[in-house]
């Protein structure tokens, strides 16, 4: 279900195709035409839905509290910590107050685990097409920061879990790697992980997308790929890549085997990509046409949502499309058990979602000035 404006339908035709699980038809997929690209997502400007941190109170833009409801249950008004917080972020994408701001969080509230959800560096990283300014953030924002938090919180320095996102690119991935080999974080693309009594499962891909950079892009559930979507085998790669293998995967079967052999109800989800036909996916698209053909304003995996349909993990971390909050109103949504968290936001301000692993729908979201 999601929030927000009225949803424009696909043709039929189309919808079919994209949930097709065949091969797809290349031959209609090379027609496309790519002269006209939706906003890159992010683009807009904050809603008046979204909230800021100020004391103990979750505000309004105009000052009135905002509660979020999910199902019955409603995020929390008033802040006390729960038994067990996590942070999770994502989208940063190399803002060095945002950075600031998290870490000052981190340093007062003292979570137990943080996870960051992708598209951490700079935009241009992923492709290095960098400044100066920004070939330093890793050293001089993200390893120095929590080197010092590590350094002033002893054994309160929390589990920081980590994944690329489709902005990142390789280098990005290259980078988290270097924090884990300094021991500052843990870098679970692709991989599950203990953490306490739970397991945490990181996955980075994304669906195509308009965007050229395709080191995390895979396809979905078949070779099909929305009106103005770039195929993952026809975009920039920044390490060599086999042309064969990029048109044979899709995220379906990454999951399948990705997905480990736990007790569901301890699962944890941590993805760059939201779900298809969710708040989260939910892109400012309304109304768009390619070539005659409305856009779906829906961006998320199909592969994804089937898995948290089949497999129900008891929550599941977004990020990815930054105006879906603005959009739908809600940064929380489920996907048949599964609690799905949203950290995405087209705002300056640092999103930080925040929740107690045993009860996510009681998540918090908060606007931090930056």
């Amino acid at each position: 279900m999601t929030g927000g404006g009225q949803r424009k339908e696909l043709p039929r035709a189309g919808r079919e195709r994209k949930r097709n699980d065949g091969a797809g038809d290349s031959a209609t997929r090379n027609r496309t035409s790519r002269h006209l690209r939706p906003p890159r997502c992010g683009a807009g400007i904050l809603g008046a839905a979204m909230v800021f941190h100020d004391g103990d109170e979750r505000q309004k833009i105009s000052g009135k509290r905002e509660r979020y409801q999910l199902d019955g249950f409603r995020a929390r008004g008033q802040y006390s910590p729960p038994m067990s917080e996590w942070f999770f972020v994502s989208d940063l994408h190399g803002h060095s107050g945002r950075y600031r701001r998290l870490f000052e969080a981190i340093r007062e509230r003292r979570p137990e685990v943080v996870l960051l959800g992708g598209d951490l560096f700079p935009g241009g990283s992923g492709m290095r097409l960098l400044s100066q300014a920004d070939a330093d953030f890793e050293e001089e924002i993200l390893f120095s920061g929590l080197s010092g938090l590590r350094r002033e919180l002893g054994g309160w320095y929390p589990r920081v879990l980590a994944i690329p996102g489709n902005d990142d690119g390789r280098a990005g991935e290259e980078a988290l790697a270097e924090g884990e080999r300094r021991g500052l974080l843990s870098l679970i693309h692709q991989k599950c992980v203990p953490v306490r009594n739970w397991t945490v499962m990181g996955y980075a891909f994304v669906p195509p997308t308009p965007f050229l950079l395709k080191d995390f892009e895979r396809y979905d559930v078949s070779r099909y790929v929305d009106p103005g979507a770039v195929p993952p085998e026809e975009g920039v790669h920044s390490a060599p890549a086999d042309t064969d293998a990029i048109q044979a995967a899709t995220i379906r079967e990454d999951l399948a085997r990705l997905a480990p052999a736990v007790d569901r109800g301890r699962l944890i989800g941590l993805f760059h990509a939201p779900p298809y036909d969710t708040r989260l996916d939910l892109a400012d698209l309304a109304g768009r046409r390619i070539d005659g053909a409305p856009l779906d304003p829906h961006v998320g995996s199909i592969a994804l949502r089937r898995f948290l349909e089949e497999r129900e993990p008891h929550l599941a971390l977004h990020g990815h499309v930054h105006e879906s909050v603005r959009l739908s109103g809600n940064f929380i949504d489920r996907v048949g058990r599964t609690v799905c968290l949203g950290a995405a936001h087209d705002g300056p301000e640092l999103a930080l979602v925040s929740f107690d692993p045993e009860h996510p729908a009681e998540a918090r979201r908060d606007l931090l000035p930056v």
